[in-house]
């Protein structure tokens, strides 16, 4: 079967008499076969686990949180017939040694391909409009994980916990993930961001943070590819030489490349030029660098309030950690490639969720997948799955057509424009009330 056509998604379901309400009626068995076959861990010796219920396992993961390992395999059905009803804590453990963590990371990049494609996803100017940011997630201190991702430290010393450093790229109309890139804490984030140029789209628009400005990085980035654009706001050292002038507070420059960058990125030149806007907003000046040089198709006006929407990929990460975790930041797994592992099925759980909020803003005319509360369609989602091992086929097209209908009530409430929150650090809440001064118990 092509990989075109080897995705059974739950809002097209079919009744499969071979697969009963399982989990694999959403990401079909042959499809993550196939993407096992290509990283090479298919086997042709049936276990109590298969490989692809193996893969369904890592996702169950995240979107079962509070649930033991064991209990979700069982629960699910992610095994074969046996002589015990239960499976072992210890056959699941073997069985995500053998499946690995490249499986699962080709099951995520051949999915978000079928699914971007097939989202065809709202443009401006001809752009899909894209998001790059890192986030750092906490694992287990063992001496393994201490060695491979290491820890944050500062004069006292290390972290109690060692971090992964991740940067990922998500498509900001629907939140849904194109690639991701992760390493130990130590990892600089553009060195991250480099490994995903080459999944970048071509006629595109990236919006990056201020902290990713690399001429270096982001020349590569628009030379990768066709219209492969970025833009981010200019930071207040950065030294410029202007070319002309190509309207009120919107210039062509000329921003030269140092020696060092020139000899870290060989195909970096002498200078590039970039278009440099300015604006005011709110009473503060606000100067936004972009590779997008033509004023004419991409007008002053709007570019600027483009910018707003690089905090999408924030919400994002929100929505993973709150919502998918339960706000329980440390991951399950002891040892650096089962981390690996468990976070590529995390990517993956969050893209099968923002899928079907696709699908379920379909059903009603101009309604971005954005603007349903990830909270709730999330938690219906997840228990339309869990019902498709409790009750028969015939009854899953009915809960399917019920999700849809009731994509109304998941609406968000519009944004208030007027509401400001600025940035601040806020103390930590002392665990012990403070101690009363000698005055005061006078």
């Amino acid at each position: 079967m092509q990989l075109t056509t080897a995705l059974t998604l739950a809002n097209s379901y079919a009744p499969n008499t071979d697969k009963l309400g399982k989990l694999s009626d959403i990401l079909c068995s042959d499809f993550i076969n196939q993407c096992l076959e290509t990283t090479g861990v298919a086997t042709i010796r049936k276990r109590r686990i298969p490989l692809d219920m193996a893969v369904w396992t890592v996702i169950a993961m995240s979107l079962y949180r509070q649930e033991p390992l064991w209990s979700i395999v069982s629960k699910a059905q992610l095994m074969l017939p046996g002589k015990k009803s239960l499976v072992a804590p210890s056959a699941i453990v073997q069985a995500r040694q053998r499946l690995g963590d490249k499986a699962v990371r080709e099951v995520f990049h051949q999915s978000q391909k079928l699914w971007n494609e097939e989202a065809n996803h709202p443009t401006w100017s001809g752009l899909r409009l894209l998001g790059v940011d890192g986030v750092v997630w906490r694992t287990p201190d063992t001496d393994d994980n201490r060695d491979e991702f290491k820890s944050p430290s500062n004069q006292n010393g290390d972290g109690a916990f060692p971090q992964v450093r991740m940067v990922c790229q998500m498509e900001l109309t629907s939140h849904m993930l194109i690639a991701s890139a992760f390493d130990s804490y130590k990892t600089n984030e553009m060195v991250l961001a480099e490994k995903l140029i080459e999944t970048t789209p071509d006629h595109s628009l990236t919006l990056f943070d201020r902290g990713f400005y690399s001429l270096g990085l982001l020349n590569r980035w628009s030379e990768a590819g066709t219209e492969r654009h970025w833009l981010m706001p200019k930071r207040k050292d950065t030294q410029f030489t202007e070319i002309r002038r190509l309207g009120r507070n919107d210039k062509l420059i000329s921003l030269k490349a140092s020696p060092q960058a020139r000899k870290k990125f060989t195909d970096l030149p002498e200078s590039v030029e970039v278009r440099l806007i300015t604006r005011v907003i709110k009473g503060k000046e606000i100067q936004i660098l972009t590779s997008m040089t033509d004023s004419m198709r991409y007008p002053v006006s709007e570019i600027a309030d483009l910018y707003s929407h690089r905090w999408e990929i924030e919400l994002g990460y929100r929505e993973m950690k709150s919502a998918l975790l339960k706000n329980e930041f440390t991951l399950r797994s002891k040892k650096p490639e089962m981390i690996k592992q468990e976070l590529w099925g995390l990517l993956l759980s969050y893209n099968i969720i923002r899928y079907q909020m696709i699908n379920m803003a379909k059903t009603l005319p101009g309604l971005y997948p954005i603007q349903l509360s990830f909270t709730t369609s999330a938690h219906a989602i997840i228990h339309l799955i869990q019902g498709f091992w409790l009750e028969s086929a015939g009854t899953i097209p009915k809960r399917i057509n019920h999700l849809l209908e009731e994509t109304e009530h998941h609406v968000l409430p519009i944004k208030r424009e007027d509401r400001f929150y600025p940035r601040a650090i806020k103390p930590k809440a002392k665990k012990y009330p403070n101690k009363k001064k000698a005055s005061q118990l006078n």
